[in-house]
């Protein structure tokens, strides 16, 4: 089982699309500009700033996952 998981992680962490997370309104404005560096840096800026939230919620999950079975192996003991 889990190198089942294990498996299904690493294959959804290497097989990545790649994001175009622009607004309509930013996306106007930075393709009228030549050469497109601006809109790859405002991209890459706004996929950076995406991963924080599902950190946070890895983190929180993670934290209840491991109270509950810390639990479940106190009433076992």
């Amino acid at each position: 089982m889990k190198l089942k998981l294990l498996f299904t992680v690493l294959l959804l962490f290497f097989i990545a699309l790649p994001a175009e997370a622009q607004c309509a309104m930013c996306r106007a404005v930075l393709e009228s500009e030549e050469g497109g560096q601006a809109a790859k840096g405002i991209n890459n800026g706004i996929v950076y700033l995406m991963i924080f939230p599902y950190l946070l919620i890895g983190g929180v999950g993670y934290a209840i996952y491991r109270s509950r079975k810390k639990a479940r192996s106190g009433e076992n003991s």
